[in-house]
């Protein structure tokens, strides 16, 4: 774009010498020529050059300008798939009031969540999401044509903390897909999403209803029991053994966790830190197991990476096993 609009002004301006060259100045002395020559010569460029300059000016100023906006602005992008096959709609009775840290499920990676709180309170749910930018300046809990024809009082606005953008929504129900228009701020266009929020984020205590087992309601005796554990989460290369010894004391289990790497250095669960009891082939951890039969959360201290990351896990033992 630059080469080719300094070439224009190279021509410009020869074309204008010329033209002031091949006048007609045969009334003038051939000294009074030259002269006139060269101060039309000089004039003529210094027009077509603070001429061209301010075109040049202009058109580049709108490139660039055109650029930054395509960059910030949301594009459209293919939907993407949300939830999880058999999920069951979890509403606000069947959960104790409260407020939660819960994941999100979004089907477009331009409405990207980075947090999100569940508030939980007499029957209703909303969610507090944080969001990743600040291109949106509503949401409607609905499809975008709907959000058109719907009067503004009916769009909600983002509150700023702490630089980010946080929506606060109404929620109907957790593993059930959400619509959720969003307004661009910079293309002044309503755009689809769609939402889950996951019920299976939520720690067992959010329930109202025991999920799984207990130790009390298996009636497993003080002893030491095998049973089959499976881990999901992260990006798929960690296992942990199976079966993983589960040992009965006073009531209460404990789990032995053998990670298939030495990679770990600490692991949390039901907010309490837990150092490995052996590293030397494997990262080994023992673990108090609250509910069986169902997937608890817990996350993973990895060293493996340039940086140490807590990493989320679930873990799931069997007690049919």
């Amino acid at each position: 774009m630059k080469k080719f609009l300094a070439f224009i002004s190279a021509f410009l301006i020869s074309a204008a010498l010329f033209s002031c060259s091949s006048g007609d100045n045969s009334s003038v002395s051939a000294p009074q020529v030259s002269e006139v020559q060269e101060n039309s010569a000089a004039e003529t460029t210094e027009e077509v050059t603070e001429e061209i300059t301010e075109e040049i000016t202009e058109e580049l100023t709108e490139e660039l300008t055109g650029q930054t906006q395509e960059k910030s602005e949301p594009q459209t992008v293919p939907p993407e798939e949300v939830g999880y096959e058999g999920m069951t709609a979890v509403y606000a009775e069947s959960l104790a009031d409260g407020e939660y840290e819960i994941s999100v499920d979004s089907s477009s990676s331009m409405f990207k969540i980075v947090g999100c709180k569940l508030i939980v309170n007499n029957g209703e749910m909303t969610a507090a999401m944080t969001m990743s930018g600040t291109g949106y300046e509503w949401l409607f809990m609905g499809t975008a044509d709907d959000a058109e024809n719907a009067p503004e009082s009916d769009y909600i606005p983002y509150e700023e903390t702490d630089g980010s953008y946080v929506f606060t929504v109404p929620v109907n129900a957790l593993d059930e897909v959400t619509d959720c228009a969003a307004y661009s701020k910079k293309k002044e266009t309503w755009y689809d999403r769609q939402l889950v929020f996951r019920a299976d984020s939520l720690p067992d205590t959010a329930f109202t209803e025991m999920r799984g087992n207990t130790v009390e309601t298996l009636g497993l005796a003080d002893g030491t029991y095998q049973m089959e554990a499976s881990l999901s989460g992260g990006s798929g290369k960690a296992s942990i053994a199976s079966p993983a010894e589960i040992t009965i004391t006073d009531g209460k289990a404990v789990a032995e966790i053998i990670w298939s790497s030495n990679k770990y250095d600490y692991m949390i669960v039901n907010d309490e830190k837990y150092l490995p009891v052996s590293t030397e082939e494997n990262s080994v951890f023992e673990i108090p197991v609250e509910i069986f039969d169902s997937e608890f959360t817990v996350y993973a201290d990895t060293t493996a990476m340039s940086t140490p990351h807590e990493i989320e896990y679930k873990i799931l033992i069997n007690s049919a096993t």
